[in-house]
C-alpha cells in the first residue's frame, strides 16, 4: 500500500490581525501536488490576505505556512520565487512600454546569472544564457498563443490578452505552485471559458499546481479539484466543488439565500 504524498502547500492555523481587526482566524488547509484548488469567499473574506501571507508580504501570528515541508516564515519575500512559487495579480503589473516578449523575458531573467558587469564584458556564457532565455520565452508565447503580439508593447492590447501575458511571465519563473489572484476579473464569458482551458493545461501539460483565488464561481466549479471557502477570515467549508457548492453555510454567505 503506497503512502500518501505530503501536500505541496500546508496552511496551518494561520491568524492575521491588523490592530483590533482579525483578517484571518485559525485557517488551515492543504494543497495536494498536481491539483487546482479554488479559494472562494465574498469580499473581505480574507482571500487576498492569505495570498499575501503566501507571498510573505504579511506574517501570520500565530500559524505556519509550509511549502514542500519547509516553513515559508523564515524566507524573505524576494526568495519566494526561488523556492518555486509564482504569482499573478488581480491588478496587472506589466511593463506597458515593453513588448510582450520582453515582459515574459523579465520572468526568465529572474532565474538567470548575468549581471551588469558580465553583460558589460560580453562574456560568452552571457550570450548563451540570453539565447536560452529568449527560446524559453518564445516557448511560453507559443503555449499561450501570444506569438502574434510578441513584438507589440503591452500598452494597448486587449485586457484578456494581457492576462495571458501575465500568466506567461509567472510561468517563466518555472513555479511548482502558481498563485492565481482573480485571473477571470474583467474577462467576458468567452474569455473565461478560454482561461479555464488554459489553467487546466498549465496543470496538465506543465505540471504546475494551482491555488486559485476567484469570484467567478462557474470557473472555479468547472476546473477545481478541491475548494476552500472563507468568510470573515474563517474557513467555512472545504471539499470537492459539489460538496462546497451544496454546503448551507457557503450558500448563505457566498451564493446568497432565498431570504436575502
Amino acid at each position: 500500500m503506497s503512502q500518501r504524498r505530503p501536500p505541496i502547500l500546508a496552511v496551518r492555523n494561520v491568524t492575521v490581525r491588523f490592530g483590533g481587526i482579525v483578517a484571518l482566524e485559525n485557517v488551515a488547509f492543504d494543497v495536494a501536488e498536481g491539483q487546482i484548488v479554488g479559494l472562494i469567499g465574498p469580499n473581505g473574506a480574507g482571500k487576498t490576505t492569505l495570498f499575501n501571507c503566501l507571498s510573505r508580504i504579511y506574517t501570520p501570528d500565530p500559524g505556519d505556512i509550509r511549502f514542500r515541508d519547509r516553513s515559508l516564515l523564515a524566507v524573505p519575500p524576494h526568495r519566494i520565487a526561488d523556492l518555486g512559487l509564482g504569482r499573478t495579480f488581480q491588478n496587472l503589473a506589466l511593463f506597458p512600454t515593453m513588448t510582450v516578449r520582453q515582459n515574459v523575458m523579465v520572468g526568465v531573467h529572474c532565474r538567470t546569472r548575468s549581471d551588469f558587469f558580465s553583460n558589460a564584458l560580453a562574456l560568452p556564457w552571457v550570450g548563451r544564457e540570453e539565447r536560452d532565455a529568449r527560446k524559453e520565452a518564445d516557448d511560453l508565447l507559443a503555449f499561450l498563443a501570444l506569438q502574434p503580439v510578441a513584438e507589440h508593447p503591452a500598452a494597448g492590447l486587449p485586457y484578456g490578452t494581457l492576462k495571458r501575458v501575465e500568466l506567461a511571465r509567472a510561468l517563466a519563473g518555472r513555479p511548482a505552485l502558481l498563485l492565481a489572484d482573480e485571473p477571470a476579473a474583467g474577462l467576458n464569458h468567452e474569455e473565461v471559458g478560454a482561461l479555464g482551458a488554459i489553467l487546466k493545461s498549465i496543470r496538465d501539460d506543465r505540471g504546475v499546481t494551482i491555488l486559485l483565488v476567484e469570484h467567478h464561481m462557474g470557473l472555479v466549479m468547472s476546473i477545481a479539484d478541491h475548494v476552500v471557502a472563507l468568510n470573515f477570515g474563517k474557513k467555512l467549508a472545504e471539499g470537492t466543488p459539489a460538496q462546497v457548492q451544496a454546503d448551507p453555510d457557503v450558500i448563505k454567505a457566498y451564493l446568497g439565500s432565498k431570504d436575502q
